[in-house]
């Protein structure tokens, strides 16, 4: 069965027997390969005394809680937008939120990048935050929203702002929904991209149907050649033994072999979150539409062992090298190192419990069950004795069977990618008008949160237009067309597609 392995919203796969992807989700190395549209954002780093625990009186005890700021454009009276963190060092997502820091710019707002807590330099037990079940006692999503609710307070005391925007992407933009839902008079609207809030209550395999459509929606050949390679490749790696199957593949050494299945599911789930219309640098770098680049190496109606051997070894080599950057394929590796991997799987082995799954009848992947036994067994071994509470998540926020989740809300915007595969538990519709749901027919994992691009598709330029007219109507106040981000205006004459959501 699969096992637990280390990292990214985004990161590396988490597996727990059948495999549960990482919420977050790939957190960029770097900007985009496309040097010449690379931005240097600037900030000061900062420091707020957070208790350690909010919620009790046992544990009076503080620390420093790292956030980045920018006041260049701020004017008095001006909004602050305000990203809750990920599962990683903050820095990271300041550099690669260009959308975000597009509208500051235009809205004169002041722009505040928190850190999660037990991430980047954010640690409540110092070095020891991770040695005992004590000192991981409080981290929880639940603690971190209270820490933004604290740093968000006082920010809009200090600089006499009246409007608090959250933003944030993947696992940041289920805190920014969650953020909104819980303390309204601190948050006045927030934009949840690509947020699966719903994971934890959507069916098992969805996560593996979306990723199978995108490779599918290429050509039914590549989607054939995949589903062959992974019924095949116990033969094949029998037939040829470990050390040839090491030797064409070029992993680093030939004890990899036997992970390789695990691996490239990981791999083609990750083409398929950040399949962007232009090269880009998320986990590793990667051309555009890496998903259709991906699909040149199978492009036939049937294949000899030989031919999907070399398949196999051209899709690691894309993958894994496609910037000719390393000299053998490490398949215990699948993006920056980094990320927070420990406290993802930490977190997903506490109160962020998605189940995942694999069914022929509907996916590409090998045969693999859900199976919650086996998944808090590996968790309490990993950590401590820590067992997961399988409801927890939907018991505290709501989930997709909660028919009045939304019904006292108001003021949030969940955008998702038709090729994102966390679209799977992202909220794609709604009945409350106070609720914004746009659905980005061309988008993979948060593309829309992503700096302007001349290769942007419609939808997505559409759907960033959309997402700044409601932040103006949310502050009351309409932007002023930054310098240098005319030439991002395009008319689009057509709405996004709404035909994929019933399709599916």
């Amino acid at each position: 069965m699969l096992k637990i392995l280390g990292a990214v919203w985004l990161l590396a796969l988490s597996w727990h027997h059948a495999h549960s992807f990482r919420a977050v989700f790939p957190t960029p190395q770097q900007p985009d390969v496309d040097k010449d549209l690379q931005y240097d954002y600037e900030w000061k780093t900062k420091y707020i005394e957070q208790k350690i625990d909010h919620f009790g009186f046992a544990e009076d005890g503080s620390y420093e809680q790292r956030y980045l700021i920018n006041l260049d454009h701020f004017q008095a009276g001006s909004p602050i937008f305000f990203y809750t963190g990920n599962e990683g060092d903050i820095e990271l997502f300041a550099a690669n939120t260009g959308f975000m820091w597009e509208l500051a710019e235009e809205f004169h707002a002041a722009v505040v990048f928190a850190e999660h807590r037990y991430y980047g330099q954010s640690m409540p037990c110092g070095a020891q935050s991770y040695s005992t079940p004590e000192k991981l006692n409080y981290f929880t999503s639940e603690q971190a929203l209270a820490d933004y609710a604290v740093l968000g307070e006082r920010l809009k005391e200090e600089l006499s702002s009246t409007k608090l925007i959250a933003f944030g992407g993947s696992y940041g933009g289920m805190l920014t929904a969650w953020f909104r839902m819980k303390y309204p008079h601190v948050v006045d609207g927030g934009l949840a991209a690509s947020a699966p809030i719903f994971q934890g209550d959507t069916l098992c395999s969805a996560f593996s149907e979306v990723v199978t459509k995108d490779f599918s929606e290429v050509s039914l050949g590549c989607s054939h050649g995949i589903r062959d390679i992974f019924q095949r490749l116990p033969h094949i790696l029998s037939s040829v033994g470990s050390d040839a199957f090491a030797e064409k593949i070029k992993l680093c050494n030939s004890s990899m072999a036997k992970d390789f299945s695990d691996w490239l599911q990981g791999i083609l789930a990750y083409m398929a979150m950040v399949n962007y219309p232009y090269p880009a640098s998320f986990l590793e770098p990667l051309p555009a539409w890496p998903v259709t680049e991906a699909c040149r190496f199978l492009n036939k109606t049937a294949y000899t062992d030989e031919e999907l051997l070399t398949a196999m070894a051209e899709l690691s080599n894309f993958y894994q090298n496609y910037a000719h950057e390393v000299q053998c394929i490490n398949t215990s590796s699948f993006a920056y190192k980094g990320l927070g991997n420990t406290g993802w799987n930490y977190q997903s082995c506490t109160e962020m419990v998605f189940p995942s799954c694999n069914n022929p009848a509907t996916d590409f992947f090998p045969p693999a069950k859900w199976n919650f036994s086996s998944f808090a067994k590996s968790c309490q071994k990993q950590f401590h004795g820590t067992l997961p509470r399988e409801h927890w998540l939907t018991t505290q926020y709501g989930g997709r069977s909660s028919a009045k989740l939304f019904s006292g809300h108001s003021n949030i915007i969940f955008s998702n990618g038709k090729l994102d595969p966390w679209s799977s538990g992202g909220v794609l519709e709604t009945t409350n008008p106070e609720i914004s749901v746009i659905l980005i027919a061309e988008g993979a994992h948060h593309l829309d949160l992503r700096r302007s691009n001349p290769r942007d598709p419609a939808s997505v330029i559409q759907a960033r237009a959309q997402e700044k007219a409601i932040i103006a109507r949310w502050v009351g106040k309409a932007p002023v067309e930054a310098e240098g981000t005319r030439w991002l205006r395009k008319t689009v004459h057509e709405p996004v597609s709404e035909e994929w959501l019933t399709s599916r």
